[in-house]
């Protein structure tokens, strides 16, 4: 089933939307919280979460062009929301590390000025993202938004780890970079 019609069923809140919506990205997913929470009882509970949220967010949402980005981005917050609630004690290492990695790229979010100017901060992300090409755009996207690790970017693309270190080291200063072009001082 397409799209345009998964979203219609929502509209008309027919439950068969949620079956739909399963059938057609639910093994997706699954997967991009299970690359987040590394648990897959947890990872089936935050694909459970994403139906929920999509059945309350639409309407008034109509994401018809975008439905897939729409469930990929709920699934991500609440995966890193399990993973915040599962460690409150102690830090994860792992989301640690991504966020050491791009510190020095974006504003800290706990900064008051950073929340109120975040449709500028988002427009001027995607904007870089636009800058890229095919190639860096998919290896920064793997790492920063689906949280994939450097080996599995490595696999997925068939280059060295240290060509992907490379690409992601690269894309953080033009992200930087561009950035401070935007007015964001870093």
């Amino acid at each position: 089933m397409d799209d345009e019609r998964i979203i219609d069923l929502y509209l008309q809140r027919d439950e068969s939307a949620i079956k739909a919506t399963c059938e057609k990205y639910g093994s997706r997913l699954r997967l991009l919280s299970y690359a987040i929470t590394e648990d897959l009882q947890t990872a089936e509970e935050c694909e459970n979460d994403t139906y929920l949220e999509a059945w309350d967010f639409i309407p008034p949402h109509e994401p018809r062009s975008y439905f897939y980005a729409f469930l990929a981005r709920i699934t991500r917050h609440i995966s890193l929301n399990r993973c915040r609630d599962r460690s409150r004690l102690k830090r994860s290492a792992f989301i640690c590390e991504l966020s050491k990695e791009m510190e020095q790229c974006i504003p800290a979010p706990d900064d008051t000025e950073c929340r109120i100017e975040k449709a500028e901060l988002e427009r001027a992300i995607n904007g870089f993202l636009a800058t890229l090409d095919t190639e860096q755009r998919n290896v920064f996207l793997r790492r920063y938004w689906f949280l994939d690790s450097v080996t599995a970017i490595s696999k997925r693309y068939s280059y060295s780890e240290s060509k992907v270190k490379s690409m992601l080291f690269r894309s953080r200063n033009k992200l930087r970079m561009f950035l401070e072009k935007e007015g964001y001082h870093l």
